[in-house]
């Protein structure tokens, strides 16, 4: 198995879980701040103890490797809450389809970032697959969304969603040109450490004043829906584009609406099936066309 093989089956796991991710922004009982706070506290724990255990390096290498996780601590922080806050506001199905405009983001983003970055005048245009792929993904997540009324909380929930998508894509181009060579769980140690210490400050929910049952419910999507699938990406992202990683990981929509129909009784209507069809398909061609590269 080559490294780029491996790196998708990385993804793929990691979009699985973070397919139930979503869920959690319902299920525990705290304002998007609250949960990020925790969550990112009890997957900085865990992946201390993880890399600990197997007496890996936890110190970074340089002063500016330093500089990079704090910025890309301060983006995935404020990624996560409002990527909780979208989904609170408009529900998980369409929190996360308006999420999903992220992998679009990030064709065009990219190229323009990598630019920047390498001071050059070369051409660094999305290519032509990429851009066709993106609309097809674009036309898909426009079908799931079963209502769009504008002036109410549906319509700030999607505006939300619109802005966490930036961020991650964001934060994917910069770990992927400047972090990448650090190990996932090293990574994410890191960069929700510094999520949670940011924004500890502004928690509205003392610890002392979380239930029983929203504290195990923190534990689970820290340690199993945090630390395990984000480690998995951003290992994946050493050997794929933050444009590949993205176009994959619009198999998410889907395990997300189907499990909030399962759990949260969300309804999927006919729109809904046909635009997931369309992102699992291009989802599916992107990952066929780099296994076969």
């Amino acid at each position: 198995m080559n490294p780029q093989q491996q790196s998708l089956i990385y993804l793929h796991s990691a979009v699985l879980l973070f397919g139930g991710t979503a869920l959690f922004s319902k299920l525990i009982g705290l304002p998007a701040l609250d949960i990020t706070v925790y969550r990112t506290a009890v997957a900085a724990i865990v992946l201390f103890i993880v890399l600990s255990l197997q007496k890996q390096k936890v110190t970074l290498t340089s002063a500016k490797d330093y500089g990079i996780a704090l910025l890309l601590g301060i983006v995935v922080g404020i990624h996560w809450v409002t990527y909780f806050a979208g989904m609170q506001m408009a529900g998980v199905t369409i929190g996360v389809i308006a999420f999903f405009t992220y992998p679009v983001i990030t064709v065009f983003l990219e190229p323009l970032l990598n630019r920047l970055i390498s001071k050059t005048k070369a051409n660094c245009k999305p290519k032509q697959k990429d851009i066709i792929i993106a609309v097809i993904v674009m036309i898909g997540i426009f079908l799931l969304i079963p209502e769009l009324s504008f002036g109410n909380q549906v319509t700030l929930g999607i505006a939300t969603g619109g802005l966490s998508a930036f961020l991650f894509a964001l934060r994917n181009i910069l770990h992927k040109n400047y972090f990448s060579h650090y190990s996932g769980p090293h990574t994410m140690l890191y960069q929700t450490l510094v999520a949670s210490v940011m924004l500890c400050l502004f928690v509205e929910v003392p610890p002392m004043d979380v239930t029983n049952n929203d504290w195990l419910l923190i534990l689970l999507v820290g340690v199993v829906f945090t630390a395990m699938p984000h480690s998995l990406f951003a290992s994946s992202l050493r050997h794929l584009s933050a444009t590949t990683a993205g176009l994959i990981s619009c198999l998410q929509p889907l395990y997300a609406s189907v499990l909030a129909f399962l759990l949260l009784s969300e309804r999927v209507d006919m729109w809904t099936i046909i635009g997931g069809l369309l992102v699992v398909s291009a989802a599916l061609f992107e990952t066929w066309s780099i296994s076969r590269g």
